[in-house]
């Protein structure tokens, strides 16, 4: 099996990154015209499809260091995948710029006029203020930028033959992500509390870094089911990718979901149980009227039926069923984000007077602008996945487990 044979015959892989552009740029300039008329709504939205991107390529960047630390083939297959994905994230960097010219429509905490009026604000300014946020922000993208330059690095230079290909040649990669993992999610749970949580500052919950971490680890994993499955069938990685390692993958994604759906829950009841003022009224937005449809569905489409679907043996062994499912469940990971941000920016009571009855405040930026982004985002990442062996030939592990299916 040579390199070159496993990127040049994937077809799929060159309209995928057609298309990716294309409508990339097509709904961001949508976006951008939007934006002259309702500058406030523009950077609100654009948050959400900055979260979205983030989760894909950080998440894919956890499970790249997991694979690192587990081994495994589910690992190996999606080992390209995960570092092409995670290999975006300065991409997503400098789609945080775009942020720091819109706190004051985002983040009441960046408004000193509501920082001056609420007692609770003023307490929290120490670490909610533009400042220390903005240090934050570096500090994050620097030890996330870090880890993604050296996984890569070491990856590409065991590619072309430039160390020893041998099991001890991995230690390195061990030896990063160890701790990087851990403070990863150490970061991750930190960035959820600014970037989301601060969205509403008087709302809080222990266990809602935890449950974004989770939820990026999902999107990741059901991106990368998407992308095996499209590159499955080609010449060169048909003796790699079997129906047995997809009915890992699904049985990975359904431990994910069930995973979240517990962590959801958790915070749900907690809060719920308690009812405390400043906790249980974020919960109360979001369920009643349209929001409350769109809990509901959450709780369907994110949950229920992806559980009952990944039940299916057969379901998981059929690749483009297994892709319908992850592509399904990627939906509504921005569904989701929608939920957690857009009660918030039009709680005003102002705003809502215009959205009675079961209405859905959702503006249309909503939905076009994280497209946009992400078609933007798919672009470099085929771009950056084609470039290399769709699979890591020179890995020490790789011939050992993947032996019995050369056959």
């Amino acid at each position: 099996m040579q390199t070159d044979s496993v990127t040049s015959d994937v077809p799929g892989l060159a309209a995928l990154q057609q298309r990716g552009l294309i409508v990339g740029v097509v709904a961001l300039a949508a976006g951008v015209i939007g934006a002259v008329f309702n500058s406030d709504r523009f950077f609100q939205s654009w948050l959400i499809g900055f979260l979205f991107i983030l989760g894909l390529s950080l998440g894919s960047l956890g499970l790249l260091m997991l694979q690192h630390m587990s081994g495994g083939k589910w690992g190996l297959a999606g080992r390209r995948v995960f570092e092409a994905a995670s290999g975006t994230l300065w991409l997503v960097a400098l789609a945080f710029i775009p942020i720091l010219f819109g706190l004051r429509p985002i983040f009441a905490w960046a408004r000193p006029e509501a920082v001056q009026a609420s007692p609770i604000l003023l307490q929290k300014e120490p670490y909610l203020n533009v400042t220390f946020f903005i240090i934050r922000a570096v500090m994050y993208f620097a030890f996330w930028l870090m880890c993604v330059f050296l996984l890569n690095k070491w990856s590409t230079a065991q590619d072309r033959g430039e160390v020893a290909v041998t099991p001890g040649d991995t230690v390195r990669f061990r030896t990063l992500s160890a701790p990087g993992l851990l403070f990863l999610v150490l970061t991750v749970s930190l960035a959820s509390v600014d970037w989301i949580m601060s969205v509403d500052p008087l709302w809080y919950s222990t266990i809602f870094g935890l449950l974004m971490v989770v939820g990026q680890g999902l999107s990741a994993l059901a991106f990368s089911i998407a992308i095996l499955a499209l590159v499955a069938r080609s010449g060169a990685f048909a003796a790699v990718l079997s129906p047995g390692q997809f009915h890992d993958l699904g049985k990975l994604l359904l431990a994910f979901v069930m995973l979240w759906a517990y962590m959801a829950f958790s915070q749900f009841l907690i809060i719920w149980s308690g009812n405390l003022p400043e906790e249980i009224e974020w919960y109360v937005q979001r369920i009643r009227g349209g929001w409350g449809a769109v809990s509901l569905f959450i709780v369907i489409g994110h949950f229920a039926l992806p559980f009952v679907l990944l039940l299916s043996r057969n379901l998981k062994r059929h690749s483009r069923l297994l892709a319908r499912v992850a592509l399904f469940v990627i939906a509504m990971r921005l569904v989701d984000l929608i939920w957690l941000l857009v009660p918030t920016f039009t709680h005003d009571p102002a705003q809502a007077e215009g959205h009675p009855g079961f209405s859905i405040p959702i503006h249309w930026m909503d939905i076009v602008i994280p497209i946009g982004l992400a078609g933007v985002w798919l672009f470099f990442f085929v771009r950056q996945l084609r470039s290399r062996s769709l699979v890591p030939l020179n890995d020490p592990y790789f011939k050992d487990a993947f032996a019995h299916e050369s056959h």
